[in-house]
């Protein structure tokens, strides 16, 4: 009998539309630790699957010479780095490369150290460090308490 793995369960990805497939593949390569885990198509209508290989979770890229909603305002996607000072050299580098779009600051807790790039396509990525998003996530799992003013419901069974 064939071995069968699971299907994805629960938030998988994240797609953004992008001009250049592969300029947006090296950003989040450069600034984000991201590798491609899927790639098709031809010139213009190329799909790009990334992932930082960690969590089954992927960036979907979709090529289009169309105008599309980009992460701009509070919106953007987050990636967590391993200190203060991985940060700071990111962002020395997207500032050579006119992607930096705000510097790093540190908003205390549950923020952290944080920064703002901008991809090739305007999209918004931010650099942070001590928000510890994972610590919040077991939390909630450990307690299955809500957060005040929400409910929980937990997880969807397997």
């Amino acid at each position: 009998m064939p071995i069968r793995e699971a299907m994805d369960r629960g938030f998988s990805h994240i797609a953004l539309t992008v001009r250049d497939v592969f300029r947006s593949i090296d950003f989040y390569r450069d600034f984000a630790d991201f590798e491609v885990v899927h790639l098709r198509g031809q010139r213009g209508r190329r799909v790009a699957w990334l992932s930082d290989l960690r969590r089954p979770f992927a960036l979907v890229l979709v090529e289009s010479d169309e105008d599309d909603v980009r992460l701009a305002g509070v919106a953007h996607l987050g990636v967590a780095c391993e200190s203060r000072l991985q940060i700071d050299d990111l962002c020395d580098r997207a500032r050579a490369q006119g992607h930096l779009r705000r510097d790093p600051e540190d908003g205390g807790k549950p923020v952290g150290y944080w920064a703002l790039l901008e991809d090739p396509d305007g999209h918004q990525l931010e650099l942070s460090f001590g928000q510890d998003v994972g610590a919040q996530v077991r939390r909630a799992l450990r307690t299955r308490r809500p957060v005040r003013g929400t409910r929980f419901v937990g997880p969807a069974p397997i």
